[in-house]
């Protein structure tokens, strides 16, 4: 009889991080990402039940990559946990990246046991003030004190993470909480809709109509698309107000993915000298999503047209990038999505007149020219045949061989530039990187989270040697969570974007004549090599090496058809490689622009 009354009690208990599974499961979270450790086993043993997939990768950096991906080809919440002291420690690099690009990501940490921590009472194993250290670089940090406050503070960043731009939360759980047995009470499991608002923040009509009216009368109007285009999962609406309003658009690096660049009225990035025209022939700039940071030049001239010469209408969930890098004309705060559904509907009712339209089309003819006179230029490049390969081949072949709803991952110094310059995207948010943060190594992660959140689409990720050599080790993460992503390594075996930099700093006028110097008269940026094919293949997964154009394509077609996850080394021209396209614009991004 005793033994039955304690067996009912332990029936009716729950571990602590059953709360967490619950309040995830709720949110629509089928997928976490993380490396298990006894600290927050009860987490882990309750997300099976709750329908939850834990994928683990083999460094907690990777882990937030991961999640990171995974948010931003869902529009999901995405989930890391790292567990106490070296956990977090590993994860950090991951938090600062995902954090600066805007990724609705939540880290769950472990922390030791109640009483030993925050403070540390003095040599506490394993301790680590993760609250105090993830602070300056989340949207918010906090310490569960007490079980009873698991759940409030768990709504507090899941809540937090769906305000305003979207980046990473932080809840740190002390494991004497997370595997405690817990009598549950009914106020800790809620529906979301229970303790934050669902539905997107809405602009004022009044806004709206006026945001109309000066599309209407603006002779050259254009929009510019940011990351917030991209969170909002917004592309439908932007290419149907565009087609409303003819006018082009622009887009910071991290929104690429937001536009089919195939219609007319996209202006790619790529396409610099069109895309620096269309900002200074524009009259009217509907700024969507976007601070226009320093890679759009903070707004300013010579870029921009100056502030009396074009009016800006910025549109953001969050009010404090709101004229805050250019002065507006009218200042929307407003989830684009929203906004742009709303815009829409008032210019079909009243439609821009006919002879307005017919100029902007013809604004739109001459960019069109300008990116077709560039791209002739750029596919020159694609005839050079030599061995080893010139890099403008592999984005272009992947394109060829890959399907058109392929997620293409990009990572890397000039491996990146290269990418960017040859690929071009068709379907809307099929392409991820860390344009705001420029990591090295991230996309080995990312394209896994990506892989896991479209497990029916292919997912390649396109990246430099050095780039992998910070989580190569993750293809056997790919190969036991059976995740066939596809790696492009170029190998050139140095650190190129850093070396031509160098070169110029040091030899100017040899570098200009020669193109490179001798690997002597630079300094340490030379790379051993490693066989990333040999690599691939030890660690179980495919694993070709091609130095050949001619044998690009099928290396390609073999890596797919192997139904694996995959890698292709491929040996690119170490010079020809280090001139990566608009190196110069690149550099004048980081110089401020003398316009106010």
């Amino acid at each position: 009889m005793v033994l039955q009354v304690i067996d009912k009690v332990r029936k009716n208990k729950i571990l602590g991080g059953e709360i967490i599974s619950r309040a995830l499961a709720a949110e629509g979270v089928d997928t976490v990402f993380g490396i298990i450790d006894g600290t927050y086993f009860g987490l882990i043993k309750s997300m099976e039940p709750a329908g939850i997939h834990l994928i683990t990768p083999r460094h907690e950096a990777s882990a937030l990559h991961m999640a990171g991906a995974y948010a931003r080809a869902t529009g999901k919440l995405g989930v890391a946990i790292a567990s106490n002291g070296p956990g977090v420690a590993n994860a950090l690099s991951g938090v600062a990246v995902e954090n600066a690009e805007g990724n609705r990501v939540l880290l769950i940490t472990s922390s030791r046991r109640v009483g030993i921590t925050y403070p540390d009472r003095g040599g506490a194993y394993q301790y680590l003030p993760a609250v105090e250290i993830t602070r300056p670089m989340t949207k918010l940090s906090v310490f569960v004190p007490s079980a009873d406050r698991l759940a409030e503070l768990l709504r507090q960043a899941i809540r937090v993470a769906f305000t305003g731009r979207p980046g990473v939360v932080h809840v740190d759980v002390p494991e004497s909480i997370m595997n405690a047995k817990l009598d549950p009470q009914a106020g800790w499991f809620r529906e979301p809709a229970q303790y934050r608002a669902l539905a997107p923040l809405a602009a004022p009509a009044d806004q709206v109509a006026r945001a109309a009216e000066l599309l209407r009368a603006a002779k050259r109007p254009l929009i510019h698309a940011g990351s917030g285009v991209v969170h909002a999962m917004a592309d439908v609406e932007l290419d149907r107000v565009a087609s409303l309003l003819k006018t082009p658009i622009t887009t910071s690096w991290g929104a690429r993915c937001v536009v089919d660049e195939r219609i007319a009225e996209s202006v790619p990035m790529p396409y610099v000298d069109a895309v620096n025209a269309a900002r200074n022939d524009a009259d009217l700039v509907l700024v969507l999503g976007s601070r226009l940071g320093e890679t759009d030049f903070w707004g300013k001239a010579p870029y921009w047209a100056t502030p009396d010469q074009q009016a800006i209408i910025q549109v953001d969930l969050d009010p404090e990038i709101l004229g805050a890098n250019r002065p507006t004309e009218l200042a929307i705060q407003a989830d684009v999505k929203a906004f742009l559904g709303q815009l829409a509907a008032a210019l079909e009712a009243d439609p821009v007149p006919t002879a307005r339209l017919r100029e902007r089309t013809a604004q739109i003819k001459k960019l069109n020219g300008m990116k077709t006179a560039r791209r002739a230029e750029l596919d020159k490049h694609l005839k050079d045949d030599g061995v080893p390969m010139h890099p403008a081949h592999v984005p272009t072949v992947a394109q060829q061989v890959f399907d058109e709803d392929a997620i293409i991952v990009i990572d890397g110094g000039n491996t990146a530039i290269w990418s960017n310059f040859y690929h071009q995207v068709r379907v809307p948010h099929t392409m991820l990187g860390t344009p705001k943060m420029g990591m090295l190594g991230a996309g080995v992660g990312q394209a896994l989270g990506a892989k896991a959140a479209h497990p029916d689409r292919q997912v390649y990720c396109i990246i430099g040697d050095g780039a992998m050599g910070f989580h190569q080790q993750e293809i056997e993460t790919a190969v036991r969570n059976h995740l066939p992503v596809v790696y492009i390594v170029l190998c050139d075996r140095q650190w190129g974007m850093v070396k031509i930099n160098q070169s110029f700093a040091l030899k100017p006028v040899k570098t200009l004549v020669m193109k490179a110097l001798d690997p002597s008269e630079t300094i340490n940026t030379e790379l051993s090599e490693t066989r990333f094919d040999e690599l691939a293949r030890a660690m179980g997964a495919y694993g070709e090496r091609v130095a050949d154009p001619a044998g690009l394509k099928g290396a390609m077609e073999r890596a797919i058809a192997s139904g694996q996850p995959a890698v292709i080394h491929v040996d690119v021209d170490r010079t020809k490689h280090m001139w990566a396209p608009n190196l110069k614009t690149f550099k004048d991004m980081h110089a401020e622009p003398e316009g106010k």
